[in-house]
């Protein structure tokens, strides 16, 4: 009996690890509706284009970067290498975010000058009219006080969001150079070898023709 009571016990407290491991992990992003189609991309998926903006009156094209097999990039004539891009959705007000931030810099620092791009896609303007949201930092001066160097791309009004089924933060993709999804990675764990996962992942891609 006593036996039967130790294994309870010990099924509780992981299942109450497991519980705040998740919490600690991961951030569900506010929103008011209810009736929004849920996205399930995955590994093999083709990435949907985008166009998100960089500064106001500038965007970002993920077609600058990365397309299909059969079709040419954006600007082919000035920019004619194909590219892995790496981009991680965050907010300012997500604490795991700012847990995963450093790390993705260091691996960001790391692949400097190679055929690969960082973007980090904010989502704070997307939730600022939210309750309880209204008063979080603005991104770009945010993270810089956090050494935080990598391009910041405004998606302001969720779309890209909604188009990448993005219901928690943060949410991180991986695309080859064909607009391949080559890894997704939900929320961020202190125990996992982040920086080592995403440094073999990319080094991979870098190296297919």
């Amino acid at each position: 009996m006593q036996r039967t009571g130790r294994w309870l016990l010990l099924l509780i407290g992981i299942l109450i690890n497991s519980l705040v491991w998740s919490q600690d992990s991961a951030v569900s992003i506010p929103t008011e509706d209810s009736d929004t189609k849920t996205i399930n991309l995955d590994v093999g998926d083709i990435a949907p284009s985008w166009a998100i903006m960089k500064a106001p009156g500038k965007f970002e094209f993920l077609r600058n970067w990365t397309v299909a097999k059969d079709k040419p990039l954006r600007k082919p004539q000035t920019q004619p290498n194909r590219h892995v891009v790496v981009m991680s959705f965050f907010a300012t007000w997500c604490k795991p975010c700012m847990k995963e931030l450093p790390h993705l810099q260091n691996v960001y620092e790391s692949f400097e000058g190679q055929n690969v791009k960082f973007f980090l896609v904010d989502i704070t303007e997307a939730t600022r009219s939210t309750k309880g949201y209204e008063d979080s930092p603005k991104a770009k001066p945010f993270l810089a006080k956090k050494g935080i160097t990598m391009p910041i791309l405004n998606d302001n009004r969720g779309i890209t969001k909604e188009k990448y089924g993005v219901e928690t933060l943060p949410r991180l993709f991986i695309i080859d150079k064909y607009q391949t999804i080559r890894l997704t990675k939900h929320g961020f764990h202190d125990g996992e070898d982040f920086e080592g996962e995403l440094t073999e992942v990319i080094a991979k891609l870098l190296k297919e023709e």
